[in-house]
């Protein structure tokens, strides 16, 4: 079973991108929990390679848009498209912006997916 609502996620579309099959979708959720518990503090050692740290933001955009956060999807996105530019040599100003905004929608979305994931567990165990 999926939550009907979980705050900053289309469970719904996930739940459908992945044939219907819930519980795909909670082992994406799983692996998102588990895959960037620790992805704050890389990222945030990435930041003044824009090619590494492109990377890391591309990399989390296409985890939270799987598993349908997709708030921290977009900011990622958005964030990603400044780092192309840099790269390409255009884009000089924005970047902190862009990064705080990212940094408070993957804490809330991690937040988020942690206590349903934790809870799914428990209750998974429970019975």
């Amino acid at each position: 079973m999926v939550p009907d609502s979980l705050d900053g996620f289309d469970v719904s579309a996930a739940v459908g991108r992945m044939l219907d099959q819930p519980v795909l979708w909670w082992q994406a959720v799983g692996l998102f929990v588990a895959h960037f518990a620790d992805w704050e503090a890389a990222w945030r050692g990435s930041v003044g390679d824009d090619a590494q740290e492109r990377k890391r933001v591309h990399a989390l955009r296409s985890a939270a848009a799987n598993i349908g956060a997709q708030q921290v999807a977009a900011s990622a996105g958005a964030l990603e498209s400044y780092l192309l530019e840099r790269l390409a040599g255009g884009a000089e100003e924005g970047g902190e912006a862009l990064r705080a905004r990212l940094q408070g929608d993957f804490r809330h979305a991690w937040q988020v997916a942690a206590e349903a994931w934790q809870a799914a567990n428990q209750e998974a165990a429970a019975r």
